[in-house]
């Protein structure tokens, strides 16, 4: 198709034969939106993440927040069938651990990492326990209606763009055609960097896990102000939880974030605490998640004995990328200074 393509430009055709397109065309454009839908949840999560940290709170909880709100999202639009309820109670759950994980590490100044990590574990062992209560189907739930599933967006504009020559097929399977939270997701990143870097508050915010003692002597509560960055950190998480089963898989499955919420944290941190900088990074993961899917199959190289590539190492790559950045850049990348430091006020 590529060299009937390249015969049909040469002889001033500008556009291919119906039914023809250019390899490289699909390729790019499909791989571009996999990249985009399966970032969404790790957009998402880096970016709550990146609003709590920067406070001056750790939060390694974000798996388990996803795993709750994911489960709560595919409960209640099975039972009610109605997309703005399962939305509610995602953020219901997504807010109320965040505060659980605030009165127990602001408010009593406990170990963040401790409570981060038993946040996961629960919400690990409960949902799947419930999910056998309630639905007695080894912790699954079953899949959402049709009306709670989310609508695919610019249909219309896809088309139009198709009829531009040489890029528009790819223009428009690309960026076209995906959910309302894929174009939101890339709006936050926008609206957190505009946040955090030009009003008021996302000062006083980023001062508070920067030099807690000089916003609490200018007259702001340190503790008022990690609270709200913890309830924007439980909303964008719950927002991340709900995404999976309401655009990836149509019903909660046991584990079914598979480490998001880690790879989310490993974002953040290679991109600086920086809400760009964590847009580029998960992109990236959502780029070698996207090519894993496409390289399932493949075929070795002759010179490497051929055969196909063990799925399993397919599979792996985001993660090992993950491991990678960890260990080469968590050195490197100049987290808050009051990272962690629970904040005593001096009387």
């Amino acid at each position: 198709p590529w060299r009937r393509w390249r015969r049909r430009r040469c002889s001033g055709s500008t556009r291919p034969r119906a039914g023809v397109l250019p390899v490289d065309e699909v390729f790019f454009g499909t791989i571009v939106a996999s990249t985009l839908r399966v970032s969404v949840p790790l957009i998402l999560c880096a970016l709550a993440g990146v609003l709590c940290e920067r406070a001056g709170v750790i939060d390694l909880g974000l798996e388990g927040k996803m795993l709750a709100t994911a489960f709560a999202t595919a409960a209640v639009g099975v039972t009610t069938g109605s997309l703005g309820l399962a939305l509610i109670a995602a953020v219901a759950v997504g807010l109320a651990l965040s505060m659980l994980h605030g009165y127990a590490c602001v408010s009593h100044r406990g170990d963040q990492v401790v409570l981060g990590m038993a946040i996961t574990m629960t919400a690990a062992g409960l949902t799947v326990v419930l999910g056998i209560a309630w639905f007695a189907q080894g912790g699954q739930t079953p899949p959402v209606p049709e009306s709670v599933r989310l609508d695919r967006w610019l249909t219309g504009l896809g088309d139009q763009l198709e009829t531009i020559p040489y890029i528009g097929t790819a223009l428009s399977l690309a960026f076209t055609g995906h959910n309302a939270m894929v174009y939101g997701a890339l709006a936050l990143v926008v609206g957190v960097w505009w946040l955090l870097y030009r009003t008021r508050f996302g000062l006083r915010l980023r001062a508070a896990g920067e030099n807690p003692a000089m916003v609490d002597a200018a007259g702001v509560s340190v503790k008022a102000l990690r609270y709200q960055a913890l309830a924007l950190n439980g909303v964008l998480a719950s927002l991340a939880g709900a995404y999976l089963v309401l655009a990836q898989n149509p019903s909660f499955i046991p584990h079914m974030t598979a480490g998001r919420g880690y790879m989310a944290l490993a974002a953040l941190i290679f991109g600086k605490w920086h809400p760009v900088g964590a847009l580029w990074a998960c992109l990236l993961f959502g780029f070698l998640d996207a090519i894993s899917i496409r390289l399932q199959g493949a075929a070795l190289p002759a010179f490497l004995g051929g055969g196909q590539v063990p799925v399993q190492a397919i599979q792996a790559m985001p993660y090992v990328l993950t491991v990678v950045l960890l260990a080469g850049f968590i050195g490197s990348a100049v987290a808050p200074k009051a990272l962690g430091r629970p904040y005593v006020k001096e009387r």
